[in-house]
């Protein structure tokens, strides 16, 4: 405890997480040249299907993040830069398409928001009702503090999610040697103009793909978002 100017001063450790966590973005940051691209969504497909799904009171009802990891999972597979790391001036491509999910848990101190990145495994090849279960499961154990280390290496592309927060929008850090990393706010009814020139109100989405731009360009980055903005307002292939 210290004494100054801005009244007594309380000195919290960091957890290891945390500690590990920062340094990792502090060098991202550092050595890794970003750059940002974002767009809107219609959600009113997913806003339909999820609906549906829900209704059926199944126990892998997905999620909107469910349907972000698997359009993100099929997207990688057709766009197979994104799927890289870049290092000693080579860039190294994937075969599997690991996504991690960005999960906020608590600490075991007063000092809150460690963030950790379960991996969802081959995503392009699961099911949506597999990704379901899988992402509720390893989110349970990453607020546990059960899970594992290989449950937390080995992902290729990274979603963020702080939609459920009410943040419309917002560009988060590249996690190396990953490409990139998807931001995604809530999703809101909003004000557009329809087909006829009306203004309507559609569920919409905001998200943003920060890349690096050693592995990526802005093209590149702009074909990738389009394939996953086609994916959740078609989203039916979300389900085969």
């Amino acid at each position: 405890m210290m004494a100054t100017a801005r009244g007594e001063t309380t000195e919290l450790d960091l957890s290891r997480t945390q500690q590990t966590t920062a340094r990792r973005m502090a060098e991202s940051k550092a050595t890794v040249p970003h750059f940002s691209l974002r767009i809107d969504v219609d959600m009113e497909a997913c806003f339909a299907l999820r609906s549906e799904l829900t209704s059926l009171d199944r126990v892998d009802s997905p999620t909107y993040n469910d349907m972000l990891v698997k359009s993100c999972a099929l997207a990688l597979r057709e766009h197979p830069r994104v799927n890289s790391s870049y290092r000693d001036g080579r860039l190294q491509l994937h075969a599997r398409v690991n996504v991690g999910v960005a999960v906020a848990v608590d600490s075991d101190g007063p000092v809150e928001g460690a963030l950790i990145v379960p991996t969802v495994f081959d995503a392009d090849a699961k099911s949506l009702g597999e990704i379901a279960r899988e992402t509720r499961t390893l989110a349970a154990r990453a607020r546990e503090h059960s899970i594992t280390p290989p449950e937390l290496s080995g992902a290729t592309f990274t979603v963020s999610n702080l939609g459920m927060f009410g943040v419309t929008s917002f560009t988060a850090i590249v996690n190396p040697p990953q490409a990139a990393i998807l931001s995604v706010g809530s999703v809101q009814a909003r004000a557009v103009v329809g087909p006829d020139g009306e203004i309507v109100a559609r569920q919409t989405m905001t998200v943003t793909l920060a890349c690096d731009h050693r592995i990526l360009y802005g093209a590149d980055a702009a074909r990738f978002l389009a394939r996953i903005r086609e994916l959740l307002e078609q989203p039916a292939s979300l389900t085969l």
